[in-house]
């Protein structure tokens, strides 16, 4: 239905918003488009239907690049329904106005005819008795779901949804996730973005996550949700909050060390009893790599820029992950063999969920996971 090739955004000002976009979309499918802030999606939104001008690259629809000189725009976008996050209704209009005048105008239709079709779309978003009221009468969420209506009003084949949700309070986010839930029911082509992670879930048949300008990974939700693939998808999904250090040797400020992770733990509200056993891990987890011959794990330190400690925190499911990271050269993190106290090894093991050592390359890792929870 649609397939984008190369599409490109850059503003007067030398920012480049969308990179290299390329994709297709198919008739029927309903795509979420998550991502951080300012990473292009209601850029690459309003290029679709041209209210912001791509700079280079192609759009067709339905075969017609929309992009060439004399392409027939109206038409497109009276198939192309948008809904914006600041609702855009006509002040100046009743409810019931709004959604006739572009039947009348743009579809033909008369009055009569778009009048009953206004009834039965304020009926379908629970809002025909606000048909004579004026937007200024409304809730946020009553006049997202008049702008759903009105969309609907000019039967588009496809409907973008802009943040429907975002200039919301959360009382009137459900109401307005309803409505948009029983519309995907319809068959009808939908792109949403959208920064409600459950209801992308639930209500998508692929998810597009974008970033660096790019549709950085492009899957079914539950590829996107439970299995993502590249690491800045995993991050975003998983909410990732990290902490990261650097120790050159043995010698090293650990006091230093111990306080950021405290500050860290604090700053995210993570628990004291696991904030506690964060610490100690660390504590523990060096005192082994060091407990023998730290003379020479020292100058192999030195040689191969010392070791990178990196504590991670998943908002989404509340585990914390510690690792250690350095030169395989060093042989192993946990001197298991060497340690002459093997206290701290019974510690490391009370207090992490799970312990798992692996080299990959020239790198060694040791990975330790906290559960808040527990």
């Amino acid at each position: 239905m649609i397939q984008i090739k190369h599409l490109r955004k850059t503003f007067n000002n030398g920012l480049t918003v969308l990179k290299d976009v390329n994709t297709e979309i198919h008739k029927g499918e309903i795509i979420s488009i998550i991502g951080p802030s300012g990473t292009g999606k209601s850029t690459f939104m309003r290029c679709l239907n041209l209210l912001e001008t791509p700079t280079s690259g192609s759009i067709l629809v339905n075969g017609i690049d929309i992009l060439k000189k004399g392409a027939p725009i109206a038409e497109i976008r009276e198939k192309m329904g948008m809904v914006f996050q600041n609702f855009n209704l006509f002040s100046h209009l009743s409810v019931i106005d709004n959604l006739m005048i572009g039947p009348i105008k743009l579809l033909g239709m008369n009055r009569d005819e778009a009048e009953k079709q206004a009834m039965e779309l304020l009926e379908k978003v629970g809002l025909s008795a606000k048909a004579n009221a004026f937007p200024h009468e409304l809730s946020g969420g009553q006049k997202q779901r008049v702008a759903i209506a009105r969309c609907l009003s000019m039967k588009p084949e496809v409907i973008l949804f802009d943040e429907p949700t975002s200039a919301l309070d959360p009382t009137m986010v459900t109401e307005v996730l309803s409505v948009i839930r029983d519309v995907a029911k319809q068959g009808i082509t939908m792109l949403i973005v959208t920064h409600e992670m459950n209801f992308a879930r639930e209500v998508s048949t692929r998810v597009f996550y974008m970033d660096q300008g790019i549709i950085y990974e492009d899957g079914t939700p539950e590829q996107i949700f439970d299995h993502p693939q590249k690491e800045r998808t995993k991050v975003f999904i998983n909410r990732i909050r990290s902490y990261e250090f650097h120790i050159e040797d043995s010698h090293s400020d650990f006091y230093e060390l111990l306080s950021g992770i405290d500050s860290f733990c604090t700053h995210y509200g993570i628990k004291p009893q696991a904030r506690n056993r964060i610490s100690h891990l660390v504590e523990e987890t060096l005192a082994m790599c060091f407990a023998d011959q730290k003379k020479i794990r020292d100058e192999i330190l030195h040689m191969h820029n010392g070791m990178e400690i990196r504590v991670e925190y998943s908002e989404k499911t509340r585990n914390i992950t510690i690792t250690f990271m350095t030169h395989k050269a060093l042989g192993t993190i946990l001197n298991k063999d060497a340690a002459p106290d093997l206290l701290s090894l019974d510690m490391i093991k009370a207090y992490a969920s799970s312990i798992e050592e692996t080299s990959q390359e020239d790198c060694i890792y040791l990975r330790l996971t906290v559960k808040e929870g527990e």
